[in-house]
């Protein structure tokens, strides 16, 4: 996905925010038939009778005929692949579209001249019913793109994304192999003893996003203060979002040129990431100690480190299961909770092994040596699994005595 930052004029951006608009309404109709349905009772309807009705609801409505149908008919394809995806158990359930959070449409069809150069600093590209506007050809758009999305974020900025998939990075060959050790205080630790660290808001960033909420929150709903506060926290989350996508796809790339394997933990950031705070029966308890954490969790970018590797390292992205290791000593093997003396110190208790604790995790995920809860998968048995009895061979009545 290759974006740019558009620069519409004040009444493209009208027109363009009418395609939203329309989008959004032709998708929230599609949801609101999909409600009704339960077990037992007929299909809803699927994208052909659906964009049958829209025909007649175009005929009926003269401010939906206005639009671009193509841009409306796109919305129930989209409409139509989040319900298969959904089915599928890769996404969740499609839900209602609101104005204030979701804005933008998406344009199938795209042919090579709906897209051109008109200096070295700007291009063009025609979107139907507003003509051609401008963007900001900080790169040559991908030749193969055969559709774009328009989106305006939250702080008013329009962009296109043409969709391609892109060519793999090559493997060097070399037969490297690395681990990466994801943490809150250090981003990423590679097993080559390097540590990365996402770039975030400053602290001034910080201190004064802290004073934006406060004042947002004592801000009367439906006012103009509100809406400034609004677009002012949105510049800065903006700015925080732009700012880790950067440096993901700087290590990403960096990475895969440089190693044939690569080999990450196989963590559940969603369950991870599960808010504590429980119902009314059982509550939860350090509810805002938990938000906290999982706040700075989300901030480092895990998912996107992993799910960029695997789009440009293709079939040299292995998972590790991540139990105990960072209890492990990469020198030795031994496993012990004592080793890890703090957050950033490990020294082996068995061989005296003293290393960085994100490093030495890293280390054990670059070696595959993980040890899963009973110890299965691994070439050394380890110091915490309990004697198991053996069981019977097949056929015979008493069991061993073990």
């Amino acid at each position: 996905m290759s974006r740019f930052r558009l620069t519409p004029t004040a009444e493209q951006e009208a027109r363009l925010l009418v395609h939203c608009a329309h989008a959004r309404f032709v998708w929230n109709l599609a949801v609101e038939q999909h409600s009704h349905w339960r077990p037992g009772r007929p299909l809803p309807p699927g994208y052909v009778d659906q964009a049958r009705q829209l025909t007649e609801i175009r005929a009926e409505h003269p401010w939906l005929r206005e639009g671009s149908v193509t841009v409306q008919q796109q919305a129930l394809r989209d409409f139509a692949q989040a319900v298969r995806n959904f089915f599928g158990g890769t996404h969740g359930k499609p839900t209602w579209r609101r104005a204030a959070v979701h804005q933008g449409f998406r344009q199938v069809a795209v042919r090579p001249e709906h897209v051109r150069k008109l200096n070295r600093r700007r291009g063009a590209a025609w979107i139907p019913k507003v003509g051609w506007v401008r963007f900001h050809w900080s790169r040559r758009p991908p030749a193969a793109a055969k559709s774009y999305r328009v989106t305006r974020d939250g702080t008013g900025r329009w962009h296109i994304a043409f969709a391609a998939v892109p060519a793999a990075i090559p493997a060097p060959g070399d037969g490297g192999v690395i681990g990466i050790d994801r943490g809150v205080a250090v981003s990423a630790a590679l097993s080559t003893g390097e540590l990365l660290r996402c770039p975030g808001l400053s602290r001034v960033e910080r201190a004064r996003a802290r004073r934006l909420r406060r004042r947002l929150a004592r801000a009367a709903r439906g006012s103009h203060r509100r809406a400034r506060l609004v677009r002012a926290v949105a510049r800065l989350t903006a700015r925080e979002s732009a700012r880790r996508k950067d440096w993901v796809e700087k290590v990403t790339t960096r990475l895969a040129r440089e190693f044939d394997l690569i080999r990450v933990e196989d963590l559940r950031i969603t369950d991870m990431t599960r808010s504590a705070r429980g119902n009314v029966g059982s509550p939860g308890r350090r509810v805002r100690q938990k938000s906290g954490l999982n706040r700075a969790i989300l901030a480092q970018g895990w998912g996107l480190l992993v799910s960029r590797l695997a789009d440009k390292a293709p079939g040299r992205v292995e998972k590790v299961p991540a139990a105990f290791t960072s209890q492990r000593c990469s020198a030795c093997g031994h496993v012990a909770p004592e080793s890890r003396e703090s957050q950033a110190v490990f020294r082996c208790v068995a061989c005296g092994h003293h290393d960085n604790a994100d490093v030495n995790a890293a280390r054990n995920i670059a070696a595959g040596r993980a040890v899963a809860a009973r110890g299965g998968g691994t070439a050394v048995r380890p110091v915490n699994r309990e004697p198991r009895r053996p069981v019977p061979a097949a056929g015979s009545r008493n069991p061993p005595v073990g």
